[in-house]
């Protein structure tokens, strides 16, 4: 254990119902002291995000629920301490930044916490200006937070919290959601915030790319701490044995016995003959051709305007039953916008989307469920049901489409037996995810669409989101992801739409899109670990 713990736990257990219900966390002990880079890494429901309340007194102090053991901040127990008092000790940032945003504009969100502390003017002005230069956020102070990209939003709630100078910083997933340029930004903010002398500890279920910031790795498995110990120790451990991803170059560099292990594929030696790993097998193309006959889906022309902004400008595309399309690109590129209109949550400046040939404008979302379901990136927003039982069976129901066997197979797909008579809205974040998806597929839609789906999704539910996409695309349906999970895109799409500032940049197989390095580089993204290396291997085998 590192020699100065300012957060320690011993032997502790906790379950959130007073009585019933799992414990969540069981034996657990560890210190974290105030100096250094920790990764909690586990499966969904390990207790990563459950351990971490407890580091800011949100457990006990606002779940409740049955708390045995000890944790203790700064040397006091944390039952002792409210969490008003723990605020500046260890400042927290949600895997989901909307639930820590809530006033009127960016300036009041730095001021907030600050003002709430009762700090002189004076000092609440110098450092909300010190932390605005940190995170060059400057040009946000006068917008309102719900107005802001996904990575914006991700920037000012960690400026605030950073405003308030915490000992230990704690950190929920950072990176979900976030495309290259974004996760480059707030790594080099951590980086330097932690040489700074503040420490930090992020809960993950992907490792990349944390890893290689990381001294020190925490494993939870159903509460407990399976592994512990400095980086390169826990990753020389089987990793997917607790439902951990090992990153490609740390697979290469077990197999090879490297040391240390390399943590990026700039790492590995050059020239290096290496194990090639290949994407899970599926047939090239899409899975069920149409074989002639009309696309699914048809998009000519859209555009969306906002004033003077075009959100999407002329897209046009089309896509056909059995296929799995891709669309990609950096945060604000007008991704989830071209969904919205899919399923007609919003309304185009200008352009047509068909639907089996059929124009569906002036169609209502309600009459176009019967078409495509859809699993919102945030899954709060379509939740309305008071169980997780009833949110799944009243689309069927509603459309008279309701078929017992299939159901129960989603349930089982997305290991939901045990959560059906459980409020959706108290689920985990993963746990949403995993009702939103079973909600779209239960009324047996003619296009599926999944925006973000592998956010707070820990390895074996990805393998298996892998296969389920599979199977339904041998089924006829047409998939559409909105995603920043390019491996992920890589292993299921037959096809990317790359898109930046509301225009499609290129159209192609992962590969082909990948191969157009001045496309790839406009939007702001980077290859697959994969692709890359498998580039390298080619380019290898051409010099000699």
């Amino acid at each position: 254990m590192p020699a100065a713990a300012f957060i320690s736990t011993h032997k502790l257990a906790y379950r959130y119902r007073k009585s019933g219900g799992p414990r969540v966390l069981d034996g657990v002990d560890l210190a974290f002291d105030r100096r250094t880079f920790t990764l909690i890494g586990g499966a969904s429901g390990s207790g990563k995000s459950t351990l971490c309340r407890t580091f800011n007194g949100l457990i006990p102090h606002f779940y409740g629920g049955r708390l045995r053991g000890e944790v203790t901040v700064a040397g006091r127990p944390v039952a002792d301490q409210s969490v008003a008092d723990l605020f500046d000790r260890v400042g927290t940032v949600f895997q989901n930044p909307e639930a820590q945003l809530f006033c009127s504009t960016v300036a009041h969100e730095l001021t907030y916490g600050l003002e709430s502390l009762g700090l002189p003017r004076r000092d609440i002005r110098r450092r909300v200006a010190a932390t605005v230069e940190r995170l060059g956020i400057d040009a946000l102070l006068d917008r309102a937070p719900h107005t802001l990209s996904g990575g914006e939003k991700h920037l000012v709630t960690l400026a605030a919290i950073l405003a308030l100078a915490p000992a230990v910083l704690v950190l929920d997933e950072p990176y979900a959601n976030l495309d290259a340029r974004h996760v480059a930004l707030i790594r080099a903010i951590l980086q330097s915030v932690h040489a700074d002398g503040t420490g930090i500890v992020i809960c993950e279920h992907r490792l990349p790319p944390t890893l290689p910031d990381v001294e020190r790795m925490v494993v939870l498995q159903n509460g407990r701490v399976a592994a512990a110990g400095q980086r390169e120790e826990v990753l020389r451990h089987d990793l997917e044995a607790w439902g951990l991803e090992t990153p490609l170059p740390v697979v290469i560099g077990k197999r090879l016995n490297l040391t240390p292990l390399p943590l990026e594929v700039e790492a590995l030696p050059p020239g290096l003959e290496w194990p090639q790993e290949k994407p899970p097998a599926r047939p090239a193309g899409p899975r069920a051709p149409a074989g002639g006959r009309a696309p699914i889906l048809e998009v000519e022309g859209l555009t969306v305007q906002t004033g003077k902004r075009a959100i999407l400008e002329n897209i046009g595309f089309s896509a056909g039953a059995g296929e799995c399309l891709a669309v990609v690109g950096a945060n604000g590129a007008g991704k989830t916008t071209l969904l919205r209109l899919i399923m007609g949550l919003e309304r185009p400046s200008a352009g047509m989307i068909h639907i089996h040939g059929r124009n569906i404008r002036g169609q209502s979302a309600a009459r176009l469920a019967a078409h495509v379901g859809l699993a919102f990136q945030n899954p709060d927003n379509q939740f309305f049901r008071l169980t997780v039982r009833e949110e799944i069976e009243t689309g069927p129901r509603v459309l008279k489409r309701y078929d017992r066997e299939w159901i129960r197979r989603l349930i089982e797909r997305f290991q939901l037996t045990a959560d059906l008579d459980r409020a959706p809205y108290r689920l985990s974040g993963g746990e949403k995810k995993r009702v939103a998806f079973a909600s779209a597929l239960a009324s047996r839609p003619d296009i599926l669409a999944l925006d973000e789906p592998t956010a707070g999704q820990d390895y074996r539910f990805r393998r298996a989101l892998a296969g389920l996409l599979e199977e339904v695309c041998g089924e006829g349906l047409l998939v559409i992801l909105v995603t920043h999970d390019l491996a992920f895109a890589e292993a299921c799409a037959d096809r990317w739409l790359l898109m930046h500032a509301g225009r499609i940049l290129t159209d192609g197989t992962p590969r082909e899109v990948m191969r157009n390095e001045d496309a790839m580089a406009r939007a702001g993204l980077v290859p697959t670990d994969r692709y890359r290396l498998l580039n390298a291997n080619a380019r290898g085998a051409e010099s000699v």
